[in-house]
């Protein structure tokens, strides 16, 4: 059994991450500002800022794995990057690692690129994209001692297109987008929580990212 800390634990992708990983017998911490509107049975929900660095380092001190979904939108919209620095500076020199839910913006659709945020992007999320891409650019630039692993979803992926728990997944270890067969990119919330859990469980990326989809 793992201590996990999720870091946006009452959001989209961190709810689904808490209840996986509850669900597979994990000590789960949900950390976030709000409240959760349905708990998940078995988490610690602890409300708090992500840019309080004391709430930070007191919330992640023993953990086995931090996993940070937070997202840049509303008032964290230009402040999000910043917040991971924070936790990623609290983590740095410890043997915690780092997971970070990105966006799909910034994986690649095809090996060696261009990535999807370099095409025909909507100007409505750039913004929100431009904040993944940072948000890696600056894992890649931390202290070496920083074991961490950045998580592109597919390109359909949140509320609005939730999907089912199959149980299934692909990964792509090359930062290339997950299409099927139709040239479709998508993945369920809860599929998604899958593929983070497991790489708590079975550790493969080390200071790397990879993408999921079916």
């Amino acid at each position: 059994m793992a201590r996990i800390v999720v870091i946006g634990g009452t959001g989209y992708a961190g709810g689904h991450i808490v209840a996986e990983a509850v669900r597979r017998g994990h000590e789960v911490v949900a950390f976030s500002r709000s409240a959760p509107e349905a708990p998940v049975e078995g988490a610690r929900y602890v409300q708090g800022s992500v840019l309080d660095p004391e709430a930070v380092r007191q919330v992640v001190d023993g953990a086995d794995a931090v996993i940070s979904s937070l997202s840049p939108r509303g008032d964290m919209s230009d402040l999000a990057v910043d917040a991971l620095g924070g936790v990623a500076a609290a983590l740095t020199g410890t043997s915690t690692r780092l997971g970070v839910v990105g966006g799909a913006g910034g994986s690649l659709t095809a090996p060696g690129g261009p990535r999807l945020f370099d095409l025909e992007f909507p100007e409505e999320y750039k913004h929100e994209a431009q904040a993944g891409i940072d948000a890696l650019a600056l894992l890649e630039a931390s202290d070496p001692s920083l074991d961490w692993f950045f998580v592109h979803p597919a390109e359909v992926f949140g509320p609005w297109a939730e999907g089912e728990r199959t149980g299934h997944y692909r990964r792509g270890d090359d930062g290339v987008l997950i299409r099927d067969a139709d040239g479709t990119s998508t993945i369920s919330g809860a599929d998604f929580a899958m593929a983070i859990v497991d790489e708590i469980e079975r550790p493969a990326h080390h200071r790397a990212r990879f993408t999921v989809g079916y």
